[in-house]
């Protein structure tokens, strides 16, 4: 009777991992997404249970499929309010869904260049991460600092950790208290679910003619000539409902492409 040669180690790695293929296979299991993580947590689903239904008529309102839509933001300082915009994938413009009222605000007109100076972020960024366990209620926090703002900062600290968030306090973030982060919160989870980005623009204020001459009166010339560029993806967005392509330069500004 000949002895069979033992496995090598790979070969029994590789052939555990082949049955565990299989039985997920036959029983159809496939692993878990975005969206099914996300609602494991007891905010999450308590949020989708309270603001979903709700959410998908206002979506339905303005004819914009519920299982495969883009999302967009716009957060203005001195109004205090944060906008939530969608679109069908593949739809060239944004249609307003929801204002919200921020309900605390820290710091003064101006873009955040140091870790600790209290300044709410001004320029183009997107939703980077999702914390469905934030001490206030959920999170959503943005990919500052981005390309500009690593160039521009003042030291080697320009700060992190800013968040839209619930709650009503603030050193930098954006709350909009606990009910309204839920549906904003969702409506990003059902974005990034199906692989959308959610991107948001973060002004001064409105860019209307009577903000823009208050803002070159009271401010220097170095935050003028960054409020300039951030005025002109404003108004662009403003007449076409839609987000010119942005890019930065070695200087760390803003190159608005029309």
């Amino acid at each position: 009777m000949t002895s069979k040669k033992p496995l090598s180690l790979k070969k029994v790695i590789k052939a555990s991992l082949l049955v565990s293929l299989a039985a997920l296979l036959s029983f159809n299991i496939q692993p878990p997404n975005f969206k099914a993580e996300q609602v494991t947590y007891p905010r999450v689903k308590a949020a989708y249970t309270n603001k979903w239904e709700n959410l998908k008529k206002e979506l339905a309102g303005k004819k914009i499929s519920d299982s495969n839509f883009e999302l967009h933001l716009r957060n203005f300082k001195s109004e205090k309010l944060l906008e939530m915009w969608a679109r069908n994938k593949g739809d060239k413009q944004f249609q307003l869904i929801k204002t919200f009222k921020v309900c605390a605000l820290s710091g003064d007109l101006g873009p955040k260049r140091k870790e600790g100076d209290g300044q709410v972020p001004e320029g183009f960024y997107e939703v980077s991460r999702f914390n469905p366990m934030s001490d206030y209620h959920l999170g959503l926090k943005i990919n500052y600092p981005n390309q500009s703002d690593r160039i521009k900062a003042k030291g080697n600290r320009p700060g992190g950790d800013i968040m839209i968030h619930g709650n009503c306090v603030t050193i930098g973030c954006i709350p909009i208290e606990n009910d309204p982060i839920e549906e904003l919160y969702i409506a990003c989870v059902e974005a990034k679910s199906n692989n959308n980005p959610v991107s948001i623009e973060m002004y001064p204020c409105r860019f209307t003619d009577e903000n823009w001459k208050n803002l070159i009166k009271q401010s220097d010339p170095e935050n003028i000539r960054f409020w300039t560029t951030l005025k002109a993806a404003s108004d662009a967005f403003e007449t076409t409902r839609t987000m010119p392509v942005i890019k930065v330069n070695k200087d760390g500004n803003y190159d608005i492409q029309k």
